[in-house]
């Protein structure tokens, strides 16, 4: 029971509390700060049951992997750099977040609003969904900062298919609304999310 508490597992839980406290409420307040607090519901705090169950499972692994196999948390190179994932993701959403204004929804857009433009400049540039990819880089370095690696894989795989399915669906919408204009930025501009066109 004394690894539970060991400064390893402090640190690390830490750390992943931290991270997932600081995610949820700025992603919040951005919102209230783009869209006014009329407009933002708790739904912007992207907190759905499978996230949270995921979340839950991958603590729970945390607590039985430091409890019988102890050695696996203390590769503080892997950590670390799960760390320093955690840190690039944030900072690719939320650059994509202040970047897009009021063009960036925490729900598809399926209809085309007067304000809604297509945003190819900062990090834009370079991403074409780096929000996406944000969340991506994010959540998998979570798991690889718990020295997860059940958590680790299950959550590359399950972001990536959610992303697989929801990048084509918002793609659909987007050439509806800015059509060749959006045809172009997609040839030159990598979406983001590994293996996803």
């Amino acid at each position: 029971m004394t690894e539970i508490f060991s400064y390893t597992a402090c640190r690390q839980l830490s750390q992943m509390f931290l991270s997932i406290i600081f995610f949820h409420s700025s992603e919040y307040f951005l919102a209230i700060g783009i869209h006014g607090k009329s407009n933002v519901t708790i739904k912007s705090l992207l907190l759905s049951k499978n996230y949270l169950l995921a979340m839950i499972f991958s603590v729970l692994e945390y607590l039985v992997e430091i409890f019988l196999f102890p050695g696996l948390k203390e590769y503080w190179w892997v950590s670390n750099v799960g760390l320093a994932l955690v840190v690039i993701g944030e900072v690719i959403r939320k650059l994509a977040i202040i970047t897009a204004g009021q063009a960036f929804t925490h729900l598809i857009k399926v209809y085309h609003e007067e304000h809604h433009k297509l945003i190819t400049n900062g990090i834009y540039r370079f991403i074409r969904h780096p929000g996406y990819c944000g969340f991506f880089i994010w959540s998998v370095g979570t798991q690889i900062m718990m020295c997860n690696p059940l958590s680790t894989i299950a959550f590359a795989l399950v972001v990536w298919r959610f992303f697989a399915d929801r990048i084509p669906y918002e793609e659909f919408f987007l050439r509806q609304f800015f059509g060749s204009q959006y045809d172009e930025y997609a040839r030159r501009t990598p979406s983001g999310v590994p293996f996803v066109k």
